[in-house]
């Protein structure tokens, strides 16, 4: 099984920026033209985050959505301010083949994922998970790592496939932005607790850390940010590294 390698954005419409923690945010282009030169890097799919409209409770921007959606003819998900199934109806009318939910699902009403999974289909519906590891737990997080839930990282994933989920996208908190490894163990504990494909974001400083994380947790995909954006390597050399390294990914 082939390892995707998957582009986040974390966008502050209207750019992309890259914090640390979630924090200090700095612009690093805008999502359409960084989304058009990842899919002409060979990424596999793209994943467009609007980190701050639940913070700010404002409105999805669809427009700004649209126009990334417009470049890309890969797989293509977006999150950020879901909160709704018309929310979800919208966004995959305007291009999205998949939707992320955090912030609402686990503050407000997480039956949104039942429903958006009948109507749409498991595959279209990804469940954000962002997580903090306290000393003998990771607790899940919502508005782009800033409010607790009380609700615990592995048991949230287990819900979340029950209510037919078909993806997790997997964000540390504590590794975000660091560029220093991901948390392996919150990694493999929550691969080997569900069924469903597992995306993990938050770590990768160097391609040591993406071999490491893969080998060791064996996740369906890597989301990658500031290790591409700052132009350290390209989605090219991350594949060939890997490849080498006896790891599948695709051409």
């Amino acid at each position: 099984m082939n390892t995707r390698i998957i582009v986040k954005l974390d966008v502050k419409p209207p750019f992309v920026v890259k914090p640390v923690h979630f924090e200090g945010l700095r612009k690093v282009g805008t999502p359409s033209e960084m989304a058009k030169k990842y899919y002409n890097q060979g990424a596999d799919e793209i994943m467009y985050i609007d980190i701050v409209s639940s913070l700010y409770e404002r409105d999805i921007i669809f427009e700004e959505i649209e126009k990334t959606a417009n470049e890309l003819y890969i797989p293509f998900g977006v999150g950020g301010a879901v909160k709704s199934i018309d929310d979800f109806s919208k966004l995959f009318h305007i291009g999205a083949d998949k939707v992320a939910i955090n912030t609402f699902a686990v503050q407000k009403d997480p039956t949104i994922i039942n429903k958006a999974a009948e109507i749409f289909g498991n595959q279209a519906v990804v469940v954000n998970i962002e997580a903090k590891n306290w000393n003998s737990h990771w607790e899940c997080y919502t508005d782009c790592g800033r409010i607790q839930s009380g609700k615990d990282v592995i048991e949230w994933a287990k819900e979340v496939e029950k209510r037919g989920a078909g993806e997790i996208l997997l964000q540390s908190v504590d590794k975000d932005g660091r560029n220093n490894g991901f948390d392996l163990e919150l990694a493999k504990q929550v691969v080997q607790s569900v069924n469903i494909p597992v995306v993990i974001a938050s770590g990768a400083g160097k391609l040591e850390d993406i071999k490491k994380l893969i080998e060791y947790a064996k996740p369906s995909g890597i989301a990658i940010a500031s290790l591409l954006h700052y132009d350290k390597v390209t989605i090219n050399d991350i594949k060939e590294y890997l490849r080498k390294n006896n790891i599948e990914v695709s051409r």
